[in-house]
């Protein structure tokens, strides 16, 4: 089967749409349709169905999606394994992370030491790493370790707890509070990640065990945009204690106070998560333990 016409077939796959597929592609949009026809009749089987102005993967198409998808990560990781016939010379890591304070350190040793390794880091929910890493769309990630996966490898690295942070105008600021209940949260206003995020779902979790109604005021999408919500006195936002501790002196530049959060403590395992199935080589190797080390 023409490896172009399974390009052609997986970006529609992915788009949905044959006009934004094209344009993607660089190819005009009857062009792109009479390779999909063509590609139809060598399978004997229409991959894609309209319905009115939507177009949907038919049966056939996913079964083909699915291979066609495995077909490139063999490709890719043939590709992986020539490159390692010319050492850490060249070569490209793609990368996901529930955000990116966590591999700051790493990327920058890791780029000293290789300068020739491209490195493409991209700040995800776990759940849309762990999808990207199984589509092949991201080689490695350091995420909220997610349940058991027989597709993937998981190495714990530390255990990410949460804290309150304040404006030093703050009455807990004021007060000079060194812990807060978690009860207590319900008592003022807080900022907070959004529900597909991992750090709204451990608070969300942790008040369903002690039978507490907690609903943030605000809801946002970056961990940056929670901290100006502090930073503004607009309310207290809710942080992973590894951002927090990243910040260093711009806590106090900043005029912000961090509390730990108690009874209970919200908490998840962070770790590298990759492919059982991927190959992995010198480059892969090497940064999963530059990682390792940083947290150790």
């Amino acid at each position: 089967m023409d490896y172009r016409l399974l390009v052609y077939f997986l970006a529609v796959c992915e788009e949905l749409h044959f006009t934004k597929a094209a344009e993607r592609l660089g190819i005009s949009q009857p062009t792109l349709s009479q390779q999909i026809r063509l590609l139809e009749d060598r399978v004997g089987s229409p991959l894609f169905q309209r319905i009115g102005k939507k177009i949907y993967v038919t049966e056939a198409g996913e079964i083909l999606r699915k291979h066609s998808r495995n077909i490139f990560h063999e490709l890719e990781q043939a590709q992986t394994a020539m490159n390692e016939l010319q050492g850490m010379q060249r070569g490209r890591l793609r990368i996901g992370c529930s955000g990116n304070h966590l591999l700051t350190a790493t990327i920058m040793t890791f780029h000293a030491k290789y300068p020739k390794i491209e490195l493409s880091v991209m700040e995800l929910a776990t759940e849309e790493t762990k999808e990207k890493l199984l589509s092949n769309e991201l080689d490695v990630g350091v995420v909220f370790l997610p349940e058991e996966d027989e597709q993937l490898r998981c190495m714990p690295l530390y255990q990410e707890k949460l804290q309150l942070v304040v404006s030093t105008q703050h009455a807990f600021a004021q007060a000079q509070v060194k812990e807060i209940r978690l009860a207590e949260l319900t008592n003022i206003p807080i900022a907070m990640l959004q529900q597909k995020f991992y750090v709204r779902q451990m608070m969300d979790n942790c008040c369903t065990q002690i039978g507490l109604a907690w609903k943030p005021i605000v809801e946002l999408s970056t961990l940056e945009s929670l901290l100006q919500m502090a930073r503004h006195h607009v309310c207290g936002a809710i942080l992973p204690q590894s951002y927090v501790a990243g910040m260093g002196d711009q806590m106090r530049e900043q005029k912000l106070c961090a509390i730990p959060i108690i009874d209970p403590i919200p908490q998840k395992e962070v770790g590298i998560v990759y492919r059982k199935d991927m190959f992995l080589c010198k480059t892969m190797d090497t940064f999963v333990k530059q990682v390792i080390q940083e947290f150790a």
